[in-house]
């Protein structure tokens, strides 16, 4: 994938050295380099915009956190190149700029509509970049998180009309139509799969609320059944966008993993109240009408090469997409599930019957230093675990737990092409 956008940036490269870029001298230099750094930030924006799109074909086979990391390094990267436009592009005007100039130039900015959106674009990346960084995101929740994200379609469109009309692609029709084509297949992306198959879904399969259950403190497993599911394709291990149609919550559709494998007309979710839609989820009633996207996320059982032994190692709820897993997969299976403390153990009494049926094996470890306490290390991974190094391994949990867990089997032995991560953003 990261060779396909690699590509993708030297072609764009390419073109603009054909439109003038070899101009490297003096002030051309610094136009020059202006004019890269803008075509580059369009390329980037858009294609991550493409990327997040939700197209079945593309979660399935590079997964969502590897997705979700990939558009997280590309907006940083589209923030940044913007900058550089603009400090750039400042500078090559501010040469030759009079002072007449420099005093109409808000007055300039409103008549020149193209650079005006240009700018109203940069604020708005920039405005979600500070968004995005983890503890702003912890801050706004979720839900406000997810509406200022959003404003990334209309600064990705806001700029369209800004880079068609730059000189390098003005006067170039086969440019300019590659570019408009980029843009178009982009868009037909979204709207077909964050709009159309959405609210086809909706119609075909008319999802409701079945029952909510109690698990355990803020816990609730909420049990979804509906008509046709098994055109859905979903998997053990996967997530939906649900969308609950009741008071409050209808207008945002948040993730959630399936806690346990499809039965063909129910599905069934189990959620931590980690803000307030999680939180308004046991307050849901039988009979509320659901939407859903996807199936999403590549932490399947096709995920990994075939295994005679396999680790599960999740945390908080991380717990919901082990939990499928634990029933479905082949082989020798091993969970360990980590808590801060004992009564944080949701599902128990299912893992414990899975593993009874199976003959699996549960570690139950608790944070702090009791006897069950099992820390995050390589060495307390092997002596968990002594043949560590054989397994695939499938990890969920919160970014950082995953983080460390990635590292830590790293040292144990675990080669990274036999470690599966979905890390749920809290």
């Amino acid at each position: 994938m990261l060779l396909g956008l690699a590509l993708g940036a030297v072609a764009v490269a390419a073109s603009w050295w054909r439109a003038g870029g070899s101009s490297l001298d003096g002030g051309d230099a610094v136009d020059a380099a202006a004019r890269l750094a803008g075509l580059l930030a369009g390329y980037t924006g858009v294609v991550m915009l493409a990327l997040m799109a939700r197209a079945p074909l593309v979660e399935r086979t590079v997964g969502s956190t590897r997705l979700a990391r990939t558009h997280a390094l590309g907006g940083r990267l589209v923030v940044l190149l913007m900058s550089v436009h603009a400090l750039l592009a400042t500078a090559h005007w501010a040469e030759g700029a009079s002072a007449a100039q420099w005093r109409g130039l808000a007055a300039s900015l409103v008549r020149h509509v193209l650079l005006l959106e240009a700018v109203i674009a940069f604020l708005l990346l920039l405005g979600a970049a500070v968004a995005s960084i983890r503890s702003a995101r912890r801050r706004l929740g979720y839900t406000a998180w997810h509406a200022v994200h959003t404003t990334t379609y209309a600064a990705t469109a806001l700029g369209l009309g800004h880079q068609l009309v730059g000189p390098d692609l003005a006067g170039r029709p086969f440019a300019r139509a590659a570019w408009c084509a980029l843009y178009a297949v982009t868009a037909l992306l979204l709207v077909r799969y964050r709009l159309v198959e959405p609210l086809r879904a909706a119609r075909r399969h008319r999802l409701r609320v079945a029952g909510v259950v109690p698990e355990g403190p803020g816990v609730v497993s909420v049990l979804i059944t509906g008509q046709h599911l098994a055109e859905l394709r979903s998997e053990a291990g996967q997530f939906f966008r649900w969308r609950f149609l009741a008071a409050g919550l209808w207008w945002t559709a948040n993730p959630y993993s399936l806690s346990a494998p499809p039965r063909g007309d129910s599905l069934r979710i189990t959620v931590k109240a980690l803000g307030p839609h999680s939180r308004a989820l046991a307050r849901l009633r039988p009979g509320t009408r659901v939407w859903a996207r996807g199936p999403y996320g590549g932490l399947t059982g096709r995920s990994g090469p075939p295994a005679r032994k396999v680790l599960l190692l999740g945390g908080g709820i991380g717990i919901a997409p082990l939990r499928a897993l634990f029933e479905t997969l082949p082989g020798e299976v091993t969970l360990i599930y980590r808590a801060r403390r004992a009564e944080d153990l949701v599902l128990r009494s299912e893992l414990d019957a899975i593993a009874a049926t199976r003959a699996a094996r549960v570690i139950y470890a608790i944070d702090g230093s009791g006897a069950d306490s099992l820390p995050l290390t390589g060495r307390a991974l092997r002596a968990a675990v002594p043949d560590i190094a054989d397994h695939v391994v499938y990890l969920a949990g919160p970014p950082g737990m995953t983080a460390a867990a990635e590292r830590s089997l790293r040292r144990a032995g675990v080669p990274r092409r036999h470690v599966y991560c979905e890390a749920l953003e809290i």
